[in-house]
């Protein structure tokens, strides 16, 4: 890494701890951690991600069923690599948020437990952790928080059909008109023909 790479990222670092050591809570709490997600990507060199709405429902759901868990020891941090946790009403969360369960394979639920929910150690958590793979993959483009207690869920989507967290309605509809409109084009062909 050059000089010039150093003192950026280490100027990005100090912004960051600047940023998060004011004490904030719910939406400017959430605002600020994705604005500290965003700077640490930027300095890797990736795209900021967006807030998404149905990836923000499942992480509130999730933080609400984790809620009780104590914190592991340091140094312990829990990772759902890939996006069915350990919660025997994983669907039923999902259904709740209005997601399709079959465009959610791809993005990652990354839970981090901080005594108090100190925001840097929270963001040093995602960054200096094996979270760090997945805040450093482009793969990933959107972001939706949750916050309970001494814990915070980030839930990763993907631009792609596997990892959209698109409506169930939605999904349905588009899988549904598929075929009708199938049969109007053929039908519409042997007219002409």
């Amino acid at each position: 890494m050059t000089l010039i790479g150093v003192g950026f990222t280490i100027f990005s670092l100090l912004h960051l701890i600047l940023l998060l050591s004011v004490p904030v809570l719910g939406d400017d709490e959430r605002d600020h951690l994705v604005s500290g997600v965003n700077s640490y990507r930027q300095s890797q060199g990736l795209q900021p991600l967006a807030m998404h709405d149905k990836a923000g429902c499942l992480a509130d759901e999730i933080a609400d069923e984790i809620q009780d868990r104590p914190c592991p020891a340091p140094g312990n941090v829990t990772t759902s690599a890939g996006i069915q946790p350990q919660l025997s009403n994983y669907p039923d969360l999902v259904k709740k948020c209005d997601i399709d369960i079959d465009t959610t394979p791809e993005g990652v639920i990354l839970p981090v437990c901080v005594p108090k929910r100190v925001a840097t150690l929270v963001l040093t958590n995602y960054s200096q952790s094996q979270h760090s793979r997945y805040l450093n993959s482009s793969k990933y483009t959107g972001v939706g928080i949750g916050l309970e207690d001494d814990w915070t869920v980030l839930v990763l989507t993907t631009n792609t059909s596997g990892g959209s967290f698109a409506s169930a309605a939605c999904f349905s509809l588009v899988f549904s008109l598929r075929y009708p409109v199938l049969a109007i084009i053929l039908g519409l062909f042997l007219l002409v023909v």
